[in-house]
């Protein structure tokens, strides 16, 4: 008589370890915004250590998965059990590592956490200026303005062919279409504000548009500014080039 195995016996041990290694990075990449969310975490810990692990974790797993589906392809056909499950693995286990991976701060990353398509006279906060610590909203200058030139000479203003009452109605449009919660929109002064959530962390980011008017037609500028930090990993250049697209593209 033949003895039937049951169907989680037939699964190769290196397809488990594979999985228990993706699940594991996944729970400790969760573990960083989870626990600053929470208040648990504090932002350092959380960014520097925990998520940190995480990427390792997920590094390793990515690893793991790579031995374990060359294992199972070496083996005779009919007993393949599992490839699937190991490239899932391996192609969850690299999405995993992107996420930390997106936090660093590198040469083309400055540690600022302050950016503007103007420079030489950036929009000013007027009023989320009493959601941020004091000070936290003026300007640092020429310090983070080489760095910004430097890492990102693609941020410029936005000259655009409409009349100011009109650009700014654009402006505006565009805040909505980006899905920011309006502050406050002072048409008078052409000043738009906005606050921006990002995804995992929760974190708060301050948005500043103005707009004034430019031979025939306008000039509009914008400024994003994180609440805590000192650098942003990009957040906050990449968060105006998103904007400038969603405004210049009607």
């Amino acid at each position: 008589m033949t003895r039937r195995q049951g169907r989680g016996a037939s699964i190769p041990w290196v397809v488990k370890l594979t999985v228990a290694v993706v699940v594991l990075a996944a729970l400790t990449l969760l573990a960083a915004p989870v626990g600053y969310r929470l208040g648990v975490l504090p932002l350092r810990t959380a960014l520097l250590s925990v998520l940190r692990w995480g990427a390792y974790a997920a590094a390793a797993g990515a690893g793991v998965s790579a031995l374990a589906l060359g294992y199972l392809l070496a083996r005779p056909r009919g007993a393949r059990r599992g490839v699937w499950a190991a490239l899932l693995c391996l192609v969850v286990a690299g999405a995993m590592f992107s996420i930390p991976a997106g936090y660093r701060v590198g040469p083309a990353r400055p540690p600022i956490h302050d950016i503007s398509t103007d420079t030489e006279d950036p929009p000013r906060f007027v009023a989320v200026v009493p959601l941020n610590t004091p000070g936290r909203t003026d300007y640092e200058g020429e310090v983070i303005a080489a760095q910004q030139r430097q890492a990102y000479p693609d941020l410029q203003p936005v000259m655009l062919d409409d009349p100011p009452p009109e650009a700014f109605e654009r402006a505006l449009a565009a805040v909505y279409r980006m899905r920011w919660q309006l502050v406050e929109a002072d048409e008078p002064a052409g000043r738009i504000e906005a606050t921006d959530t990002t995804f995992w962390f929760g974190f708060k980011d301050d948005v500043v548009i103005r707009v004034r008017p430019d031979s025939d037609g306008s000039r509009v500028d914008v400024r994003s500014l994180s609440r805590v930090g000192g650098g942003d990993a990009g957040t906050n250049a990449a968060r105006i080039r998103e904007y400038v697209e969603t405004l210049t593209a009607d």
